[in-house]
């Protein structure tokens, strides 16, 4: 299905609106008939079965279909979010990121790959026990 702009998809969801009124009114005007008692109550509660039978696999068939079109505009407009996250997230966020994950690993009593303490020396992360700075860092301060 082609995309729809902001103002096809709301004439679409109205045009469904409107016909799950005109359903409701159908109903509505058989219970009126049942009232009158002038026909027959068992063909009236069948054919107002019989359309909301039709509504109800009306409805299936258009949420579905609209299912596809929103999961598509949530991919689609989603990538604009993510665009502009990537715009407003600052490069340092990945020592953020590594320091929590590697406190994570701490608190789990994991051992730190040997990659991760360097990237935790890097952000300046206190490192207990086993985990010691990078040979070259101890180098510097012995200086």
């Amino acid at each position: 299905m082609a995309d729809l702009d902001v103002t096809k998809k709301l004439d679409v969801y109205h045009a469904i609106y409107r016909l799950n009124l005109s359903f409701a009114a159908i109903v509505r005007r058989c219970r009126d008939l049942q009232q009158t008692k002038v026909f027959r109550r068992k063909f009236l509660e069948l054919f107002e079965g019989f359309a909301q039978e039709l509504q109800a696999e009306m409805n299936q068939e258009f949420v579905e279909t609209l299912n596809d079109v929103e999961q598509h505009d949530w991919y689609r407009f989603g990538k604009v979010r993510q665009s502009w996250e990537k715009y407003l997230k600052d490069p340092d966020d990945v020592f953020f990121e590594v320091r929590d994950r590697l406190g994570q690993l701490r608190r789990q009593r994991k051992e730190v790959p040997p990659h991760g303490r360097k990237a935790m020396h890097a952000a300046g992360v206190v490192m207990r026990g086993k985990e010691k700075p990078p040979r070259r860092q101890l180098a510097s301060k012995s200086s």
